[in-house]
């Protein structure tokens, strides 16, 4: 009984040592792909194998077959440069990319760039189509002129990024710097047009006020033109009438007036003087 007890429980354990490696191997020819992921089947004996595995659970020969997983969602990079502008003035730009791999390409990309293929393209095809485009502006019109710089500079750059396989979401400039000597240049020409607003403001200014002073002196000598010809038309009696006009003017104003007394005329009026 010792000996057939002894026997079935090796049979036992052969069963379950069997059962743990065809666990294993199990586990091993199964692979997952989430969501915005995509992934290459690298064969030992075939090498990199141009089908594209999609989402979801899927077999494999285990230790000859390896998933290669790629994430397909646009990843955002920045990449700064120095370039110069077409009258020599240095440019310094920088890019903010959504870049992703274009899933049908990602055999080709894993088999001649590899995963770190966003290190090893975007920021030497950013550098080259930067340098092409701002050399055909000058400084002034990289500011006056920045949004056709930028429709420029995208559409090559995503023709570029094209020929290696990645595909470009969004471009856009995020910072445009110049020299120093290039930037106090700009300064000094805002302020000499202030200035120049300025003096031509005063000038317009004394142009007005010499055109009123014209006007008044003109106005004067017509008055007096017209004062001359009524003096000659009914002689003294306008000066007499103005002469009415003033003294009722200057008695209604010395009548309001407390500290005035009128005395009647031809009276001698004394006063209790002592």
């Amino acid at each position: 009984m010792a000996a057939a007890a002894q026997k079935l429980l090796g049979r036992l354990g052969t069963i379950g040592v069997g059962l743990s490696i065809a666990g294993g191997i199990a586990q091993t020819a199964l692979f997952n792909v989430d969501g915005g992921q995509r992934a290459v089947i690298f064969d030992r004996f075939s090498g990199v194998k141009d089908e594209v595995v999609g989402e979801g659970t899927h077999f494999l020969i285990p230790w000859v077959q390896k998933p290669i997983i790629f994430d397909i969602r646009s990843t955002p990079r920045v990449v700064s440069t120095i370039t110069g502008s077409k009258d020599l003035q240095n440019v310094n730009i920088t890019l903010r990319i959504l870049h992703r791999p274009s899933p049908s390409k990602l055999p080709n990309i894993y088999l001649n760039i590899g995963l770190d293929y966003a290190e090893r393209v975007l920021p030497s095809i950013t550098n080259e189509v930067l340098k092409a485009v701002v050399a055909q502006f000058d400084a002034h019109e990289m500011i006056t002129q920045r949004e056709v710089v930028s429709q420029r500079v995208s559409i090559a750059l995503r023709e570029r990024a094209a020929q290696f396989g990645l595909l470009l979401d969004d471009i856009s400039i995020t910072h445009l710097n110049f020299g120093r000597e290039f930037t106090e240049a700009v300064e000094m020409k805002q302020v000499a047009q202030q200035e120049a607003e300025k003096a031509k403001y005063l000038v317009e200014k004394a142009e007005q006020m010499k055109i009123a002073a014209v006007t008044t002196a003109e106005g004067d000598a017509q008055a007096a033109k017209l004062l001359s010809k009524a003096f000659a038309t009914v002689g003294d009696g306008l000066i007499e009438l103005r002469k009415i006009e003033a003294a009722e003017e200057i008695a209604e104003r010395m009548a309001k007036n407390k500290n005035v007394t009128y005395l009647p005329g031809n009276q001698q009026t004394l006063l209790n003087l002592q």
